[in-house]
């Protein structure tokens, strides 16, 4: 007799454990955030934006709690509708019912792959327990597990924002208010990793190979896609939430890595690998929680996200820009931050499996190393562009001139997460047995021979070196060179007197890597003379744009299909009476023909 209603409500494991940790620690800086950032607001908003910011919260809970998928998607979909109301929570704004819209659309496309997939394994379990589901699953046949798995994985990959399913992401975090883009970006989307780590690792695991090069692939495309549009963009959320796009590829990585070398028997490897991808998902949620909180402060300052229009916030906003650089140097990878350490054993799970393949198996491994390296690479030249253009220079507006520094909620928030960014890189020694405990667990391995020797004195050994350099550099220059300064107007080609217009821009500073990566963004340019004469040219407007290839070449043809679809089945409604009788009656008789068939 098939059981309908659950019998386990909630499920306590290391994993659960360890996914509410990351919500608590994003969500309570963002809360406290939120005090500064919503003083202006009317009372009305100020108890309606913290009742959904507790339901957000507790929703997302409850999904890492479930013990199983009936409860699962109930909560799954509680979190995507409190969501939804919070990324329109200025809903006077129409770019913010826009990116609403394009975010509930997608979201309740992944949730209907989830119930597609849920109902499958129902079906064959007889129950939506995950100890009924675990131990059905291995008894249906390859083609139907690998169908499950790929439903299973756009809907969880449509809410991480995995490419191409990221569309969403830089229309909804950059309209969302700054503390909710914070918990969006730093759990939310971490979420979706979670239902992928419950279901493919400790649910239906270990599946085929493929399963793990898939997630790896997409893990490399997220990677280098979501970098490279962040190079392009001056909107400083838009580039952030691009960034998201780009560390979830990263954990993907460390995801990815760690079942093909499971289902290969590689354990060492796949418990390295899966500890890599755990210790970036926390690292990610500290360090861009903290960016989009920064964010929030230069809005409320100033108005403004356009980096092309900052300047000179570090005189302003002397606190917020020092928790920005901190935040920026933690999404970099720069030793010895939360970044770097993760990031480096991502490396060491790729050269570990180098080591343990041969072929092809070893190739991909090489390549992935590879392009691991080459979006730290871009991640940091794009943070460079992010933190000079935006703060240091003089301003480029009068609001950034009249920026001042925010309130002393807004910094505590801010100061909540950047402390963890730096101790989670210092003390990784600390860290990494935790982790690697609960990637055991995870994978069912009891025990892995994985040194952390190295680990535990390397961040820590950076830190005290650069401290060393940085202390003898700052003496020097205070009291070395107390006696033998000089100065000189600067030349600068005969101008003395600098201003902004001077200054290197968002998109000169990007212009290089726009040529460089020209065939995958297909830059175009726009122009426009407005002449008071046919000799005089009274203005000239150039704007340099690249194209959005997935939304161009993938989303745009897919709403004109489904567009022309509708079109053409209005024909099945012209509002006739008999008509409609007639579909009813053909429907009987074909349901009726059926049952009599089977």
């Amino acid at each position: 007799m098939i059981n309908f209603l659950p019998k386990q409500l909630f499920f306590f494991d290391p994993l659960a454990v360890f996914f509410l940790v990351v919500i608590g620690l994003v969500c309570v800086p963002s809360a406290i955030f939120s005090i500064g950032y919503l003083r202006a607001e009317s009372l009305k908003r100020k108890i309606l934006s913290w009742v959904l910011l507790i339901i957000f919260a507790f929703s997302m809970c409850s999904v890492v709690l479930s013990g199983n998928m009936l409860l699962f998607l109930i909560c799954w979909e509680v979190m995507s509708l409190v969501s939804y109301f919070l990324v329109v929570f200025d809903f006077k704004q129409e770019k913010s019912i826009r990116a609403g819209i394009i975010y509930l659309v997608m979201t309740h496309a992944g949730t209907a792959c989830l119930m597609a997939a849920f109902f499958i394994l129902y079906n064959h379990a007889g129950s939506f327990d995950y100890a009924a589901v675990k131990q059905s699953f291995m008894l249906l046949t390859p083609q139907l597990r690998n169908i499950i798995f790929l439903l299973l994985f756009i809907g969880f990959a449509t809410k991480a924002g995995v490419v191409p399913l990221h569309i969403w992401l830089p229309y909804a975090h950059p309209q969302a208010p700054a503390h909710i883009s914070s918990i969006m970006s730093g759990v939310m989307i971490k979420v979706g990793i979670y239902g992928m780590m419950r279901f493919f690792i400790t649910l239906l695991g270990p599946g085929p190979a493929w399963w793990g090069a898939f997630i790896l692939a997409l893990g490399i495309v997220s990677c280098l896609v979501g970098v490279i549009y962040a190079l392009m963009d001056h909107d400083l959320k838009k580039l952030l939430a691009y960034h998201s796009v780009e560390n979830i590829g990263i954990i993907l990585l460390g995801l990815g890595t760690a079942m093909f070398f499971g289902s290969r028997g590689k354990t060492v490897v796949a418990v390295l690998a899966m500890c890599a991808g755990l210790y970036h998902l926390v690292n990610h949620a500290l360090f861009k929680g903290l960016l989009f909180l920064c964010s929030g402060s230069v809005f409320k300052a100033s108005g403004l996200r356009d980096m092309e229009k900052m300047g000179g916030l570090i005189k302003k906003m002397p606190m917020t820009a020092l928790f920005f650089l901190i935040g920026a140097m933690g999404i970099s990878a720069l030793p010895p931050l939360n970044g770097f350490v993760s990031e480096w054993l991502t490396f060491q799970a790729f050269f570990s499996g180098v080591l343990e393949s041969q072929g092809w198996v070893k190739i991909f491994m090489v390549l992935s190393a590879a392009a691991l390296a080459m979006t730290s690479g871009l991640a940091a030249a794009c943070f460079v562009k992010a933190f000079g253009i935006s703060f240091l220079g003089s301003p480029r507006s009068v609001r950034a001139q009249d920026a001042k520094e925010c309130g002393f909620s807004m910094k505590a928030g801010m100061a909540l997460l950047a402390i963890p960014v730096i101790l989670f890189g210092i003390g990784a020694g600390f860290i990494m047995p935790i982790l690697l405990s609960i990637s055991r667990a995870a994978l069912g391995v009891e025990k892995a021979d994985i040194s952390v020797r190295l680990l535990s004195v390397l961040p820590a050994m950076i830190a005290v070196i650069l401290l060393v350099i940085g202390s003898a550099v700052f003496l020097w220059f205070r009291f070395g060179l107390r006696n033998k300064r000089v100065s000189y107007n600067t030349w600068d080609c005969g101008y003395y007197s600098l201003d902004s217009r001077n200054e290197y821009t968002a998109t000169a500073f990007s212009k290089p890597f726009r040529i460089a990566f020209s065939f995958f963004l297909l830059p175009y340019r726009k122009s426009e003379k407005i002449r008071d004469s046919f000799y005089h040219v009274r203005k000239f407007t150039y704007e340099t744009h690249t194209t959005s290839v997935f939304k161009r070449f993938l989303y745009e043809p897919l709403l004109r299909l489904i567009y022309s679809t509708a079109f053409k089945m209005r024909k099945l409604q012209p509002g006739s009476i008999h008509l409609y009788i007639f579909y009813i009656f053909a429907t009987l008789v074909g349901l009726i023909t059926i049952a009599a068939i089977f």
